[in-house]
């Protein structure tokens, strides 16, 4: 069961009102964020013959429709319609997304108060409250007086509650309605006239400890991030036109400056290395964890570290436009995007702040007793569902940070937990994304394997195919030689073809070898297996025989498979796969990963499109990806991840969450992670709410002291931001606390 959430209709649904013969009305929640295009959604739909009138209502989200129902079935015209408005469907979760966190009060940001402040406070507040106790224990001090005001509780409360005042008299100013602080300042008020001022300094002391924690753990969280992405060196190496070296700070850095880098400094930009080698440590991140040797030619990233070795880097970025500093920008932004149960837990307690100064004045009307009106405004569930919520997702970030996983926002930690389908990419995300030989199968015995390896490389030696490239690999890693050979010739969607030692070499398709006259009948059983395997087949042909194949293979990425198992046993009921491969490839992949289905040979907008038609119908999408061509799925997703350390600078834009290792194991890890601080902030709500529902009776019926009804709220508070705070320590192999 959701927290206190109805599961709403899918946003681009419609809904059938009322139908009788060739009329219809619907319901799309959709047009009440579309209302300009109304006109244009109104013009393509009568633009159909056989829709005789359309009339769109934003206020009421409704569409009214006269058509020819002989021609159009109801099933097929709603359908119709449903295609048009997804056109907009890009604007309509924008806005929907954009009201949803749109707060009916102003509250205090407390990750713009400096932890130092609240931990003055907090020193103040314990100060002044001990001193306040012993006092009183050696004095008398009148009650219900003015004269209260002058006590030193009673002003040490107003000067350490400075910043509660001054934002609850803000919010009313303002947005016309209380906020937490103005509930808190009339407490505080009301405590001193009624003689307590020893309660309004607790209310202080404890209201401040609550704040403090979570404070601390939203600056944590951001000192987490940069202190994992820091670039580290504030002065830089740089070698000028003579050859001499220069020290320079680092914003004096211009794109094309040569740095020199050397044995245990961290790279201070992104850039090529021009000369020299070396070993970096470039997990912060590509998430690789054994250091890379690197020479000439090799790219680096700002915040690796040289590990042996010293380096010339050409300049390619530097400071703000290096791939560190727009993840730390990206993790930054998090606390603007709140998650939608945060916006919640903000509207809920700001709803119920003027129930609590009805409830004083009701206990007051009846029990005409002021300590127990009292106890209605000291007891508030507003404190406790706000910290604590804030508190769980702000350490939920921080904990995703420290194991390499970058949230854009705490609303993205909500919607993979409510996530039912989840969306592959095939080429760099379930597949390495780096092919290679898998099978060299000659045509006849008397035919040297290694030969042919050596023939294949000599015509592929120039090519930039990433199949070429396997070949390639493949020779220097059995330590062959290419042999010496002639230009090469290139036969576009066919292969190439050179002369080695005077007999002409052919690599490529089965057309292209059928072109030359190479028969390949002789060999199609061993095409067929191979093409069973999901190999990619390359023919290598000498003059005008067949001397064998290549098969070459994009391999699954290690522990994909076990991945997959875990995100089934978490409860992830769809999972699919889509690629721009063919069919039978697909279908392969597919099949040895036990996927749901697939979709292939699409195009990246068509990825978009599916990715819609699956949210149309209300599930909640995941999309996994790392290249160019899904970035239109990942920013339709409901949430789009970029995997791997090979991922695109525009796949990390488009998504919502970047994995920087390229271990799968991540992807379900995520989930794991989203799913237990969704289910610490249900506990959170559940303690808060029960607890404080209980002070209310007690105190309202004069079972419960003042003093303790104060007490007993902020210990409630400060258990339920302690509980959250538990998310800092969240074991993602482990997936507990």
């Amino acid at each position: 069961m959701k927290l206190l959430k109805k599961k709403s209709t899918p946003l681009l649904k419609c809904l059938v009102k009322h139908h009788v013969k060739g009329r219809v009305r619907l319901h799309c929640r959709a047009f009440k964020y579309l209302s300009e295009f109304t006109p244009v959604i109104e013009s393509k739909l009568s633009a159909n013959s056989h829709i005789k009138s359309v009339s769109i209502s934003t206020v009421t989200s409704n569409l009214l429709i006269y058509y020819d129902d002989g021609f159009f079935p109801l099933s097929r015209l709603v359908e119709h319609i449903e295609t048009i408005i997804s056109n907009y469907s890009v604007v309509a979760f924008q806005r929907e997304r954009s009201e949803k966190n749109q707060l009916t009060v102003n509250e205090r940001r407390l990750q713009e108060e400096p932890v130092g402040t609240l931990v003055r406070n907090v020193l103040l507040s314990t100060f002044s409250l001990t001193f306040s106790l012993i006092r009183k224990s050696l004095m008398r001090t009148t009650v219900g007086s003015i004269k209260n005001f002058y006590s030193f509780p009673a002003i040490a409360s107003i000067v350490i509650g400075r910043s509660i005042f001054i934002s609850g008299f803000k919010s009313l100013k303002d947005a016309h309605r209380p906020n937490a602080d103005t509930l808190s300042a009339a407490s505080i008020i009301a405590s001193i006239i009624s003689g307590n001022p020893i309660s309004a300094l607790t209310i202080i002391l404890l209201a401040d400890t609550a704040e403090l924690l979570t404070a601390y753990t939203m600056k944590h969280t951001r000192k987490a991030i940069t202190s994992m992405m820091s670039v580290g060196e504030k002065t830089v190496w740089k070698q000028l036109d003579d050859g001499k070296l220069q020290k320079i700070n680092i914003e004096e850095v211009r794109k094309g400056d040569v740095l020199v880098a050397h044995m245990g400094e961290k790279i201070s930009v992104d850039g090529i290395i021009v000369s020299g080698e070396g070993l970096i440590d470039q997990s912060s991140i590509t998430g690789e964890f054994m250091p890379s040797s690197v020479t000439k030619s090799s790219q680096v990233f700002a915040g690796s570290i040289v590990k042996n070795g010293t380096i010339k880097i050409k300049t390619e970025k530097t400071q703000n436009e290096t791939a560190a500093a727009k993840i730390i920008h990206m993790v930054e932004e998090a606390s603007q995007n709140k998650a939608t149960v945060q916006t919640m837990a903000d509207r809920f307690s700001a709803q119920l702040i003027p129930l609590n100064f009805l409830l004083g004045a009701i206990v007051f009307a009846v029990t005409r007793s002021p300590v127990r009106a009292l106890n209605m405004l000291v007891i508030d569930y507003s404190c406790g569902l706000r910290l604590s919520t804030a508190t769980a997702l702000s350490a939920a970030i921080s904990t995703g940070a420290r194991n390499g996983i970058l949230f854009k926002g705490s609303n993205f930690l909500e919607s993979i937990a409510d996530a039912d389908s989840l969306i592959f990419d095939k080429t760099g995300t379930l597949t390495q994304g780096n092919p290679v030989v898998e099978s060299v199968i000659t045509a006849s015995n008397d035919i040297d394997p290694k030969r042919m390896i050596q023939y294949a490389a000599a015509a592929e030696e120039t090519s930039t195919h990433p199949m070429a490239s396997a070949i390639l690999d493949k020779l220097y890693a059995e330590g062959f030689d290419i042999p010496r050979h002639t230009d090469i010739n290139i036969h576009v969607a066919r292969g190439v073809e050179t002369s080695v030692e005077g007999q002409t070499v052919r690599v490529g398709n089965e057309k292209f070898m059928n072109e030359n006259g190479i028969s390949t009948i002789n060999i199609r059983d061993k095409v067929h297996h191979l093409a069973l395997k999901g190999e990619n087949i390359v023919y290598v042909g000498v003059d005008d025989k067949l001397h064998g194949l290549i098969g070459v293979q994009d391999p699954l990425r290690d522990n994909m498979k076990k991945a997959i198992n875990r995100l089934r046993y978490i409860g992830i009921d769809d999972i699919v796969l889509l690629t721009g491969d063919q069919e039978y490839q697909a279908e392969i992949v597919a099949n040895r990963m036990t996927l749901d289905r697939f979709e292939s040979e699409l195009l990246p907008e068509d990825k978009a499109k599916f990715t819609l038609s699956l949210q149309s119908r209300g599930s909640k999408v995941v999309m996994v990806g790392d290249g160019i061509n899904d970035a239109p799925a990942l920013a339709y997703a409901d949430v789009g991840i970029a995997l791997g350390s090979k991922r695109t600078d525009i796949a990390m834009e488009a998504a919502d969450v970047t994995i920087t290792s390229d271990d799968p194991i991540m992807v379900p890890q995520v989930f794991t992670l989203s799913r237990s601080t969704m289910r610490i902030i249900k506990q959170n709500f559940a303690t808060s709410i029960g607890i404080n529902s209980i002070g209310l009776v007690l105190g309202a019926a004069g079972i419960l002291p003042l003093f303790w009804g104060a007490f007993l709220h902020n210990v409630t508070t400060i258990a339920v931001v302690g509980n959250s705070l538990r998310l800092f320590f969240y074991d993602l192999e482990k997936r507990r606390l």
